[in-house]
C-alpha cells in the first residue's frame, strides 16, 4: 500500500496544474488546488493514500522547501522606495508618506488588532491558545500576494509597494513569533536564548556567501556542469535546518533562514528559477498533496462548535487588515483600499506550519488543526477573485507621458508639434514679451505668463508633469526652472545650456543638459564616421526608439510567440548592460529595454503595453 500511495501522489501532483489549466480555473492558486486534490484522495473521501515513511520525509522536505522559498521571496529592496522614473503614473502618488512608514504604521495596527481578535476567541470558548491565534490572525501569505501583484502589474506603483512591505513584514514578524511559540511549548524558555545562536550561524553564512560569490574559480565552476550554487543552496538548507534542530527551534526557521541568506545575496534569476522548479516541481506539491490527505472532513462535521470557528476566523482575518488599511483611504480611493485589504488577507503556508506545529506540540487537537488550515483554504480560494474584481485597472491606452516645454522658439516649437501623439500630452509655457504669435495645434497646450515665478510656476501645475525641458534662449532662466522643478520632484528634466562651463549643481540633481554646441559636434561625428546616419535620425520609419519591458505578462516570452502585431523589428535587447541580439527563442525578462523600430503609430502602443500599468 506504501508504494502505491506513493504513485497515486505523484501522479495527483504532475495532473493538477493541467486540470486547473484545462478546467480554466484561473483565480485558483495551484497550491490550493493541491490541497483539494489530497481531500479527495485522502481520508475525506476516497481514502486512497496512506501516509507512510517514504511520504513523511518527502512531505517534510516539501515543507522544508516551502520555508525556504518563503524566505527567498522576501525582497529586502522593498525596504527602500523604488526612486526609479515610471512614466505615466498616478499624480497622487506624490503627495504619499514613504512606502516603510505607511506599512509598518498599517502593520502595527494589525498586530494590536490581531491580539484583541486571539483574546475574543479565547473569551467566546473556541481556542484557548492565545499566541497561536496572533501568529494565524496577522500572518499573510507572500505566496499568493507576490504572483498577484505580478499579474496585475502593480508591483512597482506605491499601492503594490505597499502591500509587498506590509506582507514581508507580516511574514518575518509571524515566523519569529511562531519560533517563540516553539520555544514556550516544546522546550522551554532557555530554547529562546539558544535561538540566538541559530542567528549569529546565519550571519556567518552569509559573510561566507558573500566571500563565495567573489571568487574567481568558484565562478568558473557555476559557469559549468556542476551546478556549484545550487550545491551551496541545499548544503545551506541542511545546514541551517540541522542547526535548528539541535538547539531546539523548530526546524522550519532554519529552513526559512536559508531562504533569507540566499534572497540577501542576490542570486540571479536562473538559480531562483532551478530552485522555484525543485520546490515548485516537486517536493512542495507532495506537501500540500498531504496537508489535504491529513484532513479528515468527516469527522471535522461532526463536531458543529469546531464547524463554528471557520465563519469567525474568516471574518477575523478579514477585520484584522480591512480596519488598518482603512488608514491609506486619504490617499486612495475607496475601492483601491478595500481590494488591497482582501489580498492582505490570504493566508496559508504559515497558517498550516502554525497548525502542524502546534498540533506536534499537543497544545491543539488534530480537528482544531484541520479547521485552522481549512480556514486559510478558503480564503486562498476567494480572495484573489475579489481583489481581481475591485481593484481599479484604468485603461492603459488613455493614459499618455505629460510633457512640458519652457520657451517658445524655433528649437521648442517644431518639438511640440513632432511630439503630438497618442503617447505624449504637450503643453508650452512662454514669457508675454516674446515676439512669436506662430499658432500651433490644438493639441498642444499654450500657457502665457509674466514671469518664471515659482509660485506661478508651482499654482500652474508646471511641477506635476512626467518630463521638463527648459529650452528658453536663456540659459539663467533654464538654470533656475529646472532646479525648481527637481525641488518639486519632477522625475526627468532636461535643461538647454549653452555655457561651456560644466554646472556641478544640476548634474548633482541629475538634471540632463543639451546645447547647441554638443548636439552640433554629436552629429557632425556621426555624419563623418555614418554617411547615412541623418536620414536614420530623421525618418520616422527607421528611427530607433527604446522601451523598458515591465510587463509581467510578457516576461519569459519567446520572441516568436509575442502576440503584438504591427510594423516593429526588434534590434536589440539590452539586459544587465549586456546587448543581446534577439532571435525567435529568445526570451522577455523583466526590466529589459527594447531597442526597436518601425511605425511611430505602432511604436507608441507598444511602449503603452509594456511600459504603462498602473
Amino acid at each position: 500500500m506504501g508504494f502505491l500511495s506513493l504513485v497515486i501522489v505523484v501522479v495527483a501532483a504532475f495532473l493538477t496544474p493541467i486540470i486547473v489549466n484545462r478546467l480554466n480555473i484561473n483565480f485558483l492558486p495551484v497550491v490550493v488546488a493541491e490541497i483539494l486534490m489530497g481531500i479527495i484522495i485522502g481520508h475525506s473521501f476516497l481514502n486512497l493514500v496512506e501516509r507512510d515513511s517514504v511520504l513523511n520525509i518527502l512531505s517534510t522536505l516539501g515543507f522544508i522547501f516551502l520555508m525556504f522559498l518563503s524566505g527567498l521571496e522576501i525582497d529586502f529592496k522593498a525596504f527602500k522606495k523604488d526612486s526609479r522614473s515610471r512614466q505615466g503614473k498616478n499624480k497622487q502618488e506624490k503627495n504619499l508618506p514613504s512606502h516603510l512608514n505607511l506599512a509598518l504604521t498599517v502593520f502595527g495596527f494589525i498586530m494590536l488588532i490581531s491580539i484583541i481578535l486571539a483574546y475574543a476567541f479565547k473569551w467566546l470558548g473556541l481556542v484557548d491558545d492565545v499566541l497561536l491565534m496572533v501568529i494565524i490572525i496577522s500572518t499573510i501569505s507572500l505566496g499568493v500576494v507576490v504572483p498577484t501583484l505580478k499579474e496585475m502589474n502593480i508591483m512597482r506603483t506605491t499601492i503594490g509597494q505597499f502591500i509587498l512591505l506590509v506582507a514581508v513584514l507580516a511574514d518575518l514578524v509571524t515566523m519569529l513569533l511562531l519560533t517563540v511559540y516553539g520555544a514556550i511549548n516544546g522546550h522551554g524558555g532557555s530554547t529562546i536564548w539558544l535561538t540566538g545562536i541559530l542567528i549569529v550561524f546565519t550571519i556567518i553564512f552569509y559573510i561566507i556567501g558573500g566571500l563565495f560569490k567573489r571568487m574567481s574559480f568558484l565562478q568558473k565552476l557555476m559557469d559549468g556542469t556542476t551546478q556549484i550554487g545550487i550545491r551551496a543552496v541545499f548544503a545551506l538548507i541542511i545546514l541551517l535546518v540541522a542547526l535548528a534542530e539541535g538547539v531546539g527551534a523548530e526546524y522550519i526557521l532554519g529552513a526559512f533562514l536559508a531562504g533569507v541568506v540566499v534572497s540577501l545575496l542576490n542570486p540571479d534569476e536562473e538559480m531562483v528559477e532551478k530552485l522555484d522548479s525543485f520546490g515548485y516541481g516537486f517536493f512542495i506539491p507532495i506537501f500540500f498533496i498531504m496537508v489535504g490527505v491529513d484532513l479528515n472532513i468527516p469527522s471535522l462535521i461532526k463536531e458543529p462548535s469546531l464547524l463554528l470557528i471557520i465563519p469567525v476566523l474568516i471574518l477575523a482575518f478579514i477585520v484584522s487588515k480591512l480596519i488598518p488599511v482603512l488608514f491609506i483611504k486619504r490617499w486612495f480611493d475607496t475601492k483601491t483600499t478595500i481590494a488591497s485589504a482582501f489580498l492582505l488577507t490570504s493566508t496559508l503556508s504559515l497558517v498550516i506550519a502554525a497548525a502542524k506545529i502546534a498540533e506536534q506540540l499537543k497544545t491543539i487537537s488534530a480537528e482544531t488543526s484541520g479547521i485552522l488550515i481549512l480556514s486559510a483554504v478558503i480564503t486562498c480560494v476567494f480572495v484573489p477573485i475579489i481583489f481581481n474584481k475591485m481593484f481599479p485597472i484604468p485603461n492603459e491606452v488613455n493614459r499618455r507621458i505629460e510633457v512640458s516645454l519652457i520657451g517658445k522658439n524655433q528649437l521648442t516649437i517644431p518639438i511640440a508639434q513632432n511630439l503630438t501623439s497618442q503617447l505624449y500630452n504637450i503643453s508650452l509655457y512662454y514669457r508675454k514679451d516674446l515676439s512669436d504669435s506662430r499658432k500651433l495645434s490644438d493639441e498642444i497646450t499654450m500657457v502665457e505668463i509674466a514671469d518664471y515665478e515659482e509660485s506661478l510656476l508651482a499654482r500652474l501645475g508646471l511641477f506635476e508633469r512626467d518630463i521638463m525641458v527648459c529650452a528658453t534662449n536663456d540659459d539663467e532662466i533654464n538654470r533656475n526652472v529646472a532646479l525648481m522643478a527637481k525641488k518639486y520632484g519632477v522625475d526627468r528634466v532636461i535643461c538647454r545650456l549653452e555655457s561651456s562651463n560644466e554646472d556641478a549643481e544640476i548634474k548633482a540633481q541629475g538634471i540632463e543638459v543639451f546645447s547647441n554646441y554638443l548636439s552640433n559636434k554629436i552629429l557632425l561625428k556621426g555624419l563623418i564616421e555614418t554617411p547615412n546616419m541623418l536620414n536614420l535620425l530623421s525618418n520616422v520609419e527607421t528611427s530607433l526608439y527604446e522601451i523598458q519591458m515591465l510587463n509581467h505578462h510578457y516576461e519569459n516570452m519567446q520572441l516568436r510567440n509575442f502576440p503584438f502585431g504591427g510594423d516593429i523589428i526588434f534590434v536589440r535587447i539590452v539586459r544587465n548592460n549586456e546587448s543581446i541580439v534577439p532571435h525567435g527563442d529568445t526570451q522577455l525578462r523583466y526590466k529589459d529595454r527594447l531597442i526597436v523600430t518601425g511605425s511611430k503609430e505602432y511604436v507608441d502602443e507598444l511602449k503603452q503595453e509594456l511600459e504603462f500599468y498602473y
